[in-house]
């Protein structure tokens, strides 16, 4: 199963940039091959607040929605993201946010499997570069935002 493990600093707070990937209806506007979401709830915690949420990928041919459950830590400083229905039999994602002397440290992590075979070859020769491209939109969107 491929999984992506990446960590940069930011020169923006760890509140600012928890608030950027938190914002999961706005991935449209940046997020490589991401071209619909829509939030089907909103549920507040004691933690902080758990969306359901379908995002729409295109990738050359392919075209899939998928359902998942991002669940919003604020004072943690985590974002945990849980597949509910879609093309993988596996998505797992996170994000966790440290304070840093230059701004905030970002760690991301996936690990995912397309239950199609063909996408997984597809995406599996590519995918190393992907993650960095979707890492790279959410830097982008934090310079636009920030400055």
């Amino acid at each position: 199963m491929p999984s992506h493990t990446e960590t940069r600093v930011m020169p923006h707070s760890a509140e600012q940039m928890f608030d950027l990937i938190a914002d999961v209806a706005k991935y449209p506007e940046f997020l490589p091959w991401t071209t619909g979401a829509r939030i089907h709830k909103t549920t507040k915690t004691t933690e902080g607040s758990i969306i359901e949420a379908d995002l729409i990928i295109s990738f050359k041919v392919f075209r899939e929605r998928f359902t998942s459950r991002v669940t919003l830590q604020p004072k943690a400083r985590s974002i945990d993201v849980e597949y509910l229905d879609g093309p993988f039999s596996v998505l797992e994602n996170n994000w966790n946010f440290k304070p840093h002397p230059d701004g905030c440290e970002v760690a991301f992590h996936v690990d995912f499997e397309f239950k199609s075979k063909v996408l997984q070859a597809l995406i599996g020769v590519v995918f190393d570069q992907a993650m960095k491209q979707i890492v790279g939109a959410f830097e982008q969107r934090a310079k636009q935002l920030y400055g």
